[in-house]
């Protein structure tokens, strides 16, 4: 029985060492695996992924799995996507450095600080209150000074800042939000997961060239849904 306990107790503390070790070494080995390994090719993008700390924006109870190929929990229904999704949506973007970029669903920041270190200027907006404030947060204690955090819906966009190189939606829309594509500058573009509510939703790249909108269906995935503030929530 003390041999059983022994060796139970040894192989969970052996897992929370490889979990909570290097983590420079963990990101690299995500990044030339689960990244260059498969189909992202981007030099810049590829970067991006290896200098943000992932394990900083999930909660400390998932942070052995920060490197993992997969989606985790950041409370309030929310989760981060995994780091294939992060980074195949940033290299569709197609980012340039002088570019200013919105974002739908802030979620822990994440996202947010990948796409700073590829653009100008983020935007970056959060329906759910705690999860927009501990971001910003975040990412300011971070150093990200190129980000700002709004706490509202995101359905609306951000018309005052308008308009946006390109726009990252991180939630699964029915269909598209038409002040979104209202703010989408010329030659810009927008991926967006689309689809029916509950079922796999379609991620989409929508192009604009002269002022009409070009719509390229990607891969399918799963999203949480894309939340909107009701009546009753002040609108």
């Amino acid at each position: 029985m003390k041999a059983l306990v022994f060796t139970l107790f040894f192989s969970l503390g052996t897992q929370m060492m490889l979990g909570q070790g290097n983590y420079r070494e963990q990101r690299n080995s995500m990044v030339d695996q689960q990244l260059a390994g498969r189909d992202i090719f981007q030099s810049k993008v590829l970067k991006a992924m290896r200098d943000v700390p992932r394990h900083v924006f999930v909660p400390e109870d998932y942070r052995p799995w920060a490197y993992s190929d997969q989606a985790l929990p950041i409370g309030e229904g929310q989760t981060i996507s995994q780091p294939y999704i992060v980074a195949y949506m940033t290299q569709t973007l197609r980012l340039q450095p002088e570019d200013r970029v919105l974002e739908i669903g802030t979620g822990s920041g994440y996202q947010a600080a990948v796409l700073s270190l590829l653009s100008r200027q983020v935007y970056t907006i959060e329906i759910v209150e705690s999860l927009g404030l501990a971001a910003r947060d975040r990412l300011k204690s971070l150093g990200y000074h190129n980000i700002a955090v709004h706490v509202g819906d995101g359905y609306n966009g951000w018309p005052s800042q308008a308009p946006f190189d390109a726009i990252m939606v991180t939630a699964g829309a029915e269909q598209l939000p038409q002040p979104l594509m209202d703010q989408l500058a010329e030659g810009g573009r927008m991926i967006i997961p689309i689809g029916p509510h509950g079922g796999v939703r379609q991620l989409t790249l929508v192009t604009k060239k002269k002022g009409k909108f070009k719509f390229e269906k990607l891969m399918p995935v799963r999203f949480v849904p894309f939340v909107r503030k009701t009546k009753t929530q002040g609108r």
